[in-house]
Formats: C-alpha cells, structure tokens, sequence
C-alpha cells in the first residue's frame, strides 16, 4: 500500500465530520494541492517530495501509541476519539500545502558543477504555523477546541511564541500536549535531518 492509500485509508475510516469529504478532496487534487507530493521542510525533516505526507503518517502512527500508553490514559483517565486522533495528527500541518517551491542551483561533486533541484518557501498566506494549519481546516470542518489547540500547538517551544502561553495550552488541552510529543518523535527519531 502506498502512503497515498495508507493516508486515504486513516482518514476516510477515522473522520467522518460534515465538510470531512471535501477537506479530503481538495487534499487529492494536484490541481488545488500538493499535499501528496509536497516536502515536510527545506532541509530538516522529510525534505524530499513526498515528506509531508510520510510525516504526517509518522505522526499518526505516534500519536496513536502515544494516547493508547497506560501512562497517558492513567494520567487523563481517557483517551481521544480514533477522529479526533486522526484529524490533529493528519492535518497539523496543512500550513505547508502549497508552500514550498522547486528552484535549481549549482552544486559541486566530484569536482563537476551540476544544477540540482531544492526547496524554497512561498508563503502566500502568512497566517503563521499552526494557526494556518487550524485555519485551512477550519475552512471545511468544524475542529473541537481540543483539536484546534492540538494543531495550533504543535510545535511546542520550538517557536517563538510566549513559552507561558504555549506551557498554560499544553497543560490545558492533553490533546495538545499528545501531538507536540507525537510530532518531535517523527521529526526527529522516525526522520531525522535528510544525510546526504
């Protein structure tokens, strides 16, 4: 099964929302998206066609062992439904749909310069990164509030936002927290910075 199937499969099976369907569909057409081929980062993570979709995959799948640990629904005395699971983890960074270009520069190997394709950023809605993310998906489907401020915060303190403001979401919404922690495991110990 290709990561195309495996993510239509997760989604279609987990989320059932009102607006779900056309979330979906606009995720499918290369013509509106490039969700499907579209890179994770410029040089960190997943960069490389098609990282986008493995990391958000990778984060499912963590986020998904993650909530299911005796430590997590000892602490919170539940877990989250399979949709709402599915929606933070697939969706959280719908702000990188459309986002990255291809350009070409010059590199040297083996003494020979050659043109080599890379990623650059094109950011025509700078609504910010998990604010984007929440704001795209809000455009088709309602989010819970839990889902909504999983997606917004994501990135934990590894941004620049108020470290008071990002420790009072996690603590507040679990959910939150799940996916921060579900996100830092597959960018940095499933994927990892491309090695070239």
């Amino acid at each position: 099964m290709t990561n195309r199937e495996k993510f239509i499969e997760i989604y279609t099976t987990n989320i059932h929302r009102e607006g779900a369907d056309k979330l979906l569909e606009f995720l499918t057409s290369p013509e509106k998206s490039d969700f499907f081929t579209a890179p994770a980062s410029t040089r960190y993570h997943g960069a490389y066609e098609g990282g986008l979709l493995e990391h958000s995959l990778n984060v499912y799948e963590c986020l998904v062992d993650f909530c299911n640990t005796d430590r997590f629904k000892n602490k919170f005395g539940f877990t989250f439904s399979n949709e709402s699971i599915a929606i933070a983890a697939l969706l959280h960074d719908l702000c990188k749909v459309n986002f990255y270009k291809t350009e070409m520069r010059n590199v040297k190997k083996n003494g020979v310069w050659e043109s080599v394709p890379y990623y650059t950023i094109e950011d025509n809605l700078p609504y910010g990164h998990g604010e984007k993310s929440v704001y795209i998906a809000s455009g088709y489907m309602k989010l819970t509030r839990d889902e909504a401020f999983a997606i917004r915060y994501h990135m934990g303190f590894s941004t620049n936002d108020d470290p008071n403001q990002v420790g009072r979401a996690l603590e507040m919404f679990p959910l939150a927290f799940a996916l921060c922690v579900a996100d830092q495991e597959a960018s940095y110990y499933m994927e990892g910075a491309k090695q070239d």
